[in-house]
């Protein structure tokens, strides 16, 4: 498969038009046939394989990211095969996944590796890209992707696997956030995609003990991914036991839960909450201080963290296919968005394979 740089593999020619999926306004969403990206000097076109909806979709599909701009293509968890490509690291036929930041390289953030805190947001002539929020994304055929988003997937990762590559990496840079020590307790709040993969991932990383905290159809389906899974109405029980305690949930009521959950000088780190509207009250300020307490901020996956994380992948150390709940071709994008919305099933994740031909 593999070709001169810059000129498509061998049977992968380039059709004018592509299949997308197009959020067209606020709550607004169409399949449309629309013309196919051509990449830039910096950029690689992906043919997408394999490509989820996440909860944050439905955030920007209500107009809730001022810097998302409508007509817009979303998928921001996606792996598919480059097609071509003026980088000799990447070149056409390489198999890839994607993570969705990409940094303008030289504000003091990106210079620090905290890209995915880049001061220049937004702004694409500074070269910033936040795949799928401020530039198309992978709900498509075929996407130009920034070449710095692009992670070569290892020999034994599929594109089904590959797609995870964000969301692994933002499970494991909250782990590394907590400073998580071979033997320690680790609760893990919220018990969607990415909080069974920091469970997963606290494993792999040596925790002695994993508890899971949630409720709903899904927990019976994932007790294996943990030690211990506890209903959410219970989680008292648990209060002062963590060494550290990771939160996903994204509400009020979880965070305090994972400030009261730590043991005195402990770890707490909050990764759930990324929109607005979502405020902490009712803690105990003196409970923090007295208890000596880290609470973390983890915003999604910098450092190159992605990267590591595909090879715990690879190692067979972290499951997620069985996370993959529902697959549909990307015709069917409409049934795809309601089972994920509307957890038909204990949806986790759905799938869609725009390359499948039913």
């Amino acid at each position: 498969m593999k070709s001169a740089l810059g000129v498509p593999a061998r049977g992968a020619e380039i059709p004018a038009t592509m299949r997308a999926v197009v959020f067209t306004g606020p709550n607004a969403f169409a399949l449309r046939e629309v013309p196919t990206p051509q990449a830039g000097a910096r950029e690689a076109l992906v043919r997408v394989h394999a490509s989820m909806v996440c909860a944050t979709d439905a955030k920007i599909l209500a107009g809730k990211f001022p810097a998302t701009r409508f007509p817009h293509v979303p998928g921001h968890e996606f792996a598919g095969d480059v097609v071509t490509s003026m980088d000799e690291r990447f070149p056409a036929g390489m198999r890839v996944g994607v993570e969705v930041h990409v940094g303008c390289g030289t504000c003091e953030r990106c210079r620090e590796g905290m890209y995915t805190l880049c001061l220049n947001y937004g702004k694409r002539e500074t070269g910033h890209a936040h795949v799928g929020f401020t530039i198309d994304g992978g709900l498509a055929d075929y996407a130009a992707i920034p070449i710095a988003a692009l992670h070569r997937l290892p020999e034994h990762v599929t594109f089904d696997q590959g797609a995870w590559t964000d969301n692994l990496g933002v499970a494991l840079w909250a782990l590394e956030r907590g400073r998580l020590a071979a033997g320690e307790h680790v609760v893990v709040i919220g018990p969607g995609a990415i909080g069974l993969c920091a469970a997963q991932l606290a494993r792999a990383l040596g925790a002695g003990r994993v508890t899971l905290v949630g409720r709903g159809k899904r927990l019976a389906r994932v007790r294996d991914m943990a030690d211990e899974v506890v209903d959410a109405a219970d989680v008292a029980r648990l209060r002062g036991t963590a060494d550290v305690v990771v939160e996903f949930a994204g509400t009020a009521e979880a965070a305090r839960d994972a400030i009261a959950l730590a043991r005195r000088g402990g770890r707490v780190v909050l990764g759930g909450a990324t929109g607005d509207g979502v405020d902490l009250l009712g803690v105990s300020l003196s409970a923090i201080v007295r208890g000596n307490l880290d609470i973390l901020g983890s915003l999604a996956n910098p450092k190159g963290v992605s990267g590591r994380a595909l090879e715990l992948l690879a190692q067979g150390k972290i499951d997620v296919t069985t996370l993959v709940t529902h697959h549909f071709p990307l015709k069917r994008f409409e049934d795809a968005w309601r089972t994920f919305t509307e957890r038909r099933d204990g949806a986790i994740r759905v799938m869609l394979h725009p390359q499948a031909g039913t």
